[in-house]
């Protein structure tokens, strides 16, 4: 999902809660905040010496310790009302993708995608996602396409 997709779908839905489920059946409680909206730029080297530049936007959510018997989520107004007010500080990006940065005592600090979007009469529910690792140079590296976890570069290949 980009940065402007998740902002069209809070203004389609003002009055609606916004939910994230971090993972199948559990939702980020309704402490949360959105505590830092970040414009990210990577520049990167993989192990195969391969250059690659992207842009994204990660939005950080945190569970308030003294609010933990809150019932009421966050509506999309609200929330969009914040992501204004950062956008009028520190532009967003707005063709980005979209990432959702998260952990809690049960569940490990992560850059979660929107894998999927759950529109209710009266709730918003983003499915968030990890993304596992992979090697950008497989090719390079001399590493199979679909080769196990245990496969490694070859030594001889080149690669970092």
């Amino acid at each position: 999902m980009q940065t402007k997709e998740f902002l069209s779908l809070l203004k389609e839905h003002p009055k609606k809660s916004l939910l994230f489920e971090y993972r199948d059946g559990h939702t980020v409680g309704a402490n949360y905040h959105i505590t830092e909206v970040k414009n990210i730029t990577v520049d990167s080297v993989d192990c195969g010496a391969g250059t690659d530049f992207w842009k994204e936007t990660v939005i950080q959510l945190w569970e308030s310790p003294t609010e933990r018997d809150k019932k009421d989520y966050m509506s999309a107004y609200k929330a969009l009302g914040i992501l204004k007010k950062v956008n009028g500080i520190k532009p967003l990006n707005q063709d980005t993708e979209l990432k959702f940065e998260y952990s809690n005592a049960h569940f490990h600090t992560a850059q979660l995608f929107v894998n999927d979007i759950q529109v209710a009469p009266d709730r918003l529910l983003l499915k968030l996602g990890v993304e596992k690792t992979d090697c950008k140079a497989k090719e390079t590296c001399g590493v199979a396409v679909g080769a196990t976890e245990e496969a490694c570069c070859d030594p001889a290949s080149g690669c970092c």
